[in-house]
């Protein structure tokens, strides 16, 4: 006789889930698009990434390393930056154009601007801003 195990139907939550390595080379290669649409050097790639440009270059090459925590947290937040603009601006020129205007909410910098500090925060703050905007909170 097969005893049934009851399923737990719940909804997961995943987003205090690890981010898996296949995950991660999946939104770094959104983010290499994402880069090039919002016009982003190598070396200011590097720092959102907090990457050596070289490593950067490496990655971007094809040559994917293996990621550690940080680098996947910014990952997820660059793509949840992507993903507010989108649902911010209808036309998606205008979300990437966004990027690099400047913000009243930054003190007249740019949302770039800020993330260009480096720091994974910084990223944080951008994403934050965007999701309060769209009253994802």
């Amino acid at each position: 006789m097969i005893a049934l195990v009851p399923i737990d139907t719940r909804q997961r939550d995943f987003s205090s889930a690890p981010i898996t390595d296949e995950e991660a080379g999946a939104m770094f290669r959104a983010t290499l698009n994402l880069f090039r649409l919002w016009e982003i050097t190598d070396d200011q790639a590097a720092v959102l990434l907090d990457l050596p440009v070289r490593t950067y270059r490496r990655w971007k090459a094809g040559e994917l390393g293996r990621m550690d925590r940080d680098t996947k947290a910014r990952l997820s937040n660059l793509v949840g930056i992507h993903k507010a603009l989108r649902l911010i601006f209808r036309e998606p020129q205008r979300g990437y154009a966004w990027v690099k205007a400047s913000n009243t909410a930054f003190g007249e910098r740019s949302a770039l601007d800020i993330m260009l500090g480096g720091e994974l925060t910084d990223l944080m703050r951008v994403r934050r801003y965007l999701d309060a905007e769209r009253g994802a909170w």
